[in-house]
């Protein structure tokens, strides 16, 4: 007895089995205690990657492959706010593995009853856990609105409800789909959580609450709330972080676009500053809506707007300018009752790597900016590519 209890000892302390150890006892123990050390490891690798980013869409994307590989489930998604005013929670395109169309109809509203007890308890639920507790407390006013929001999660097959709360504020609501049997449950029914994982699942939750959190406030503090497009200073920030990529690389292209609304100052004479606020907001969605995820829009400043599309040569840039030149003269503002003819006028220049090594942001930039002007010169409403002979010319019309 005594030396299987030594030989238990000399096997948990060394962090491995010893091969002339033959109580099973002694290499369970073991086998979990390497099994802890490896899920520490990976967390502490989860913790590191949530930190080196601050780029919302990556951060999610992160989020997502950590949650599916670590905890062995099909899918995964988080609902989070589209905008710091939004008062809902979307899942909109945060999700992976998802067997879904869109995200877009699948929205909490941040009074729902399901949403208050998340904020107020946190924790870790089924869907059915979730219905059992809402249920018991809620009066019966209510429990319709949150009995919707519980078949809206079970619609896409959810295991697991996870609130995301960082100092007492929910910051959204994980959700993991389908679970991946892989025969340690002990026969129970599919979609089991240990203790262990849900302990294991409150740590990474904690974690990306922080990071959403700490992208959250960099998003506000970049974006426009107007338009809800980026500012300036963070668009050549990160322009300058794609073009140095771009260098190292060798090969992708980047474009950048220069859009500017032509006689914007007769809709704030005309019309006053509310429907030259609705301009700028329309005309900002338009654009956005018209552009990638890895791209990024940008106000540049009163009535002008930029964007940057990665990967992208002249051509390709030029069609998406035309794109969004053709929708906006072709869309209907109504402002007051009173419909506004709206065109738009762009410029568009390209980076090349492998022949515009020594051009910087600014130089990009201002050379769609001079074919922006050789497209309001030439009668506005058009698009117009930085070529040599463009970016030579020094004429710059009334805007």
């Amino acid at each position: 007895m005594g030396t299987n209890n030594r030989l238990m000892f000399n096997d948990i302390s060394f962090g491995k089995p010893n091969p002339d150890c033959d109580n099973l006892a002694c290499k369970g123990y073991v086998d979990v205690c390497e099994k802890r050390i490896y899920d520490l490891q990976q967390l502490l690798e989860v913790a590191q990657m949530l930190c080196s980013t601050l780029e919302f869409k990556r951060l999610i994307q992160s989020v997502l492959d950590s949650c599916t590989a670590q905890f062995l489930v099909l899918s995964a998604g988080v609902f989070l706010r589209d905008t710091i005013d939004s008062d809902s929670f979307n899942l909109g395109g945060n999700y992976t593995g998802f067997d879904i169309e869109s995200g877009d109809k699948f929205k909490i509203h941040e009074d729902s009853p399901l949403i208050e007890f998340l904020e107020k308890n946190g924790g870790v639920y089924s869907p059915a856990e979730l219905r059992g507790k809402l249920m018991a407390f809620l009066p019966e006013r209510e429990r319709a609105d949150a009995e919707n929001d519980i078949c809206l999660l079970e619609s896409l097959s959810t295991s697991l409800v996870v609130p995301l709360i960082q100092s007492g504020h929910l910051e959204g609501v994980l959700v993991f789909g389908e679970k991946i049997d892989i025969g340690t449950d002990g026969g129970k029914s599919s979609g089991y959580y240990s203790e262990y994982d849900k302990e294991q699942i409150l740590v990474m939750s904690s974690l990306a609450a922080i990071a959403i959190n700490n992208a959250a406030l960099v998003e506000r503090s970049s974006t426009d709330m107007m338009t809800h497009l980026k500012f300036k200073f963070y668009f050549f920030n990160i322009l300058s972080d794609k073009m140095n990529l771009a260098v190292r690389g060798g090969e992708s292209k980047i474009c950048v676009l220069m859009f500017d609304i032509d006689f914007f100052k007769k809709f704030n004479d005309n019309y006053g500053h509310a429907c030259g606020d609705y301009v700028l907001q329309t005309v900002a969605s338009i654009i956005r809506s018209n552009i990638r995820d890895t791209d990024m829009a940008s106000r540049y400043g009163g009535e002008e707007f930029t964007v940057m599309l990665d990967r992208t040569g002249g051509e390709e840039a030029m069609n998406v300018a035309e794109r969004i030149r053709k929708k906006i003269e072709e869309y209907d503002f109504c402002y007051d009752g009173m419909n506004v003819r709206v065109t738009i006028s762009a410029g568009v220049a390209e980076f090349n790597p492998a022949r515009d090594g020594g051009i910087s942001p600014k130089m990009l930039v201002d050379s769609a900016d001079k074919a922006l002007y050789m497209s309001k010169r030439n009668g506005r409403n058009r698009v117009t590519f930085a070529d040599s002979s463009v970016i030579d010319a020094d004429s710059q019309p009334e805007r």
